[in-house]
């Protein structure tokens, strides 16, 4: 609840970031199958999804709609995995992708990899992106009045 001043209280800011999961999988016929089987009976839904295949294992990257719950489950099923936090942008009409690399070029933001949303609530399109400059990255994107997004714009509203 913002002060008299419109400041937030430090504890309740949160900086619009999406955590990303990255299971780290055997490379073994059907282990996809069994990663997504992992959610079965709950209400987690996978929406966005990158597979990075290497010699002998993959690692796929996930971005659910409920975070805990999907940590929950992989927790339950010994899967390994880690957390990192990811900028996630709608991507506008029309030169959409190349506006995006222009406003993160303007500050020198490198890109290390993105990949794109399977499903948005909003129906638009939008680019999970993953820097080492995450906040400079948000800064540069709403600078440009880009819609950054949060955790809880990937659902059907808040869940914590």
């Amino acid at each position: 609840m913002p002060t008299q001043y419109g400041f937030e209280p430090a504890e309740t800011f949160r900086s619009p970031t999406v955590r990303q999961i990255s299971v780290f999988l055997d490379d073994r016929v059907g282990a996809l199958l069994r990663l997504f089987q992992a959610f079965e009976g709950s209400d987690v839904r996978v929406v966005g999804m990158s597979v990075v295949h290497a010699i002998d294992c993959a690692i796929v990257r996930l971005i659910c709609d409920n975070n805990e719950e999907a940590i929950k489950r992989l927790k339950e099923k010994s899967f390994p995995f880690t957390e990192t936090e990811l900028v996630v942008v709608e991507v506008p009409h029309g030169h959409g992708l190349r506006s995006i690399c222009s406003a993160l070029l303007a500050g020198e933001v490198n890109i290390d990899y993105a990949y794109p949303l399977l499903t948005r609530p909003t129906g638009r399109a939008a680019l999970a992106i993953h820097t080492d400059e995450i906040e400079t990255a948000i800064k540069l994107l709403q600078g440009r009045q880009f819609a950054v997004m949060t955790e809880d714009d990937l659902g059907d509203g808040p869940r914590r």
